[in-house]
């Protein structure tokens, strides 16, 4: 029974595949995207090959299938697009524009060309949004002893990105390294 189902499955396929394959085609935008269209269509008809109807029906039957899995396609690209517009004003913050970028890869430049400890201390502060006393505990200093070494840290960084030709007042939210926070 199932070398059956098979059989009937390849006669369908082989008569009816560039047809659909052309039909989806020319209402898709990537090949990509016409690539999934024909596989879901081909892969209905596998699972209903039961349903599929003799002769020359069963490619009109395959037409409907593909032009159900192309609104279905066509549903989630418009879902995809709204959720990607979404996304893109919440976290278009966090990425700089075109003019920001050049600055950014000399302030990551200089970032890493800084000592160690400078670059730990800064990185604490900055990335990880650790208060003096945390990054003191952190590295098994007094918080007065962290205090003058991200003083000490943040001038020679900034010394370094001046040379560099970045101006440390005007630099993008993401780059600059913020002041001492205190906490409550």
């Amino acid at each position: 029974m199932e070398d059956e189902r098979v059989k009937r499955f390849e006669e369908v396929y082989h008569r009816a595949y560039e047809q659909i394959l052309g039909y989806v085609i020319r209402r898709c935008e990537s090949p990509e995207d016409a690539s999934d269209v024909v596989a879901e269509t081909f892969a209905v008809a596998w699972r209903r090959i039961d349903d599929v109807p003799p002769g020359e029906e069963a490619t009109l039957w395959l037409y409907g299938v593909a032009r159900r899995a192309l609104a279905n396609h066509y549903r989630g690209e418009r879902r995809r697009r709204h959720h990607r517009q979404a996304l893109a004003g919440t976290i278009a913050p966090f990425f700089p524009g075109p003019e920001e970028s050049l600055d950014l890869l000399t302030i990551t430049s200089v970032f890493r060309s800084l000592q160690e400890e400078d670059r730990e201390l800064l990185s604490l502060l900055a990335w990880e949004g650790l208060d003096t006393a945390q990054i003191a505990s952190v590295l098994g200093r007094s918080p007065n002893a962290v205090r003058i070494r991200l003083h000490r840290a943040r001038k020679r960084l900034a010394r370094a990105l001046r040379r560099s030709g970045v101006s440390t007042h005007h630099t993008a939210p993401a780059t600059r390294i913020p002041a001492e926070r205190t906490t409550p």
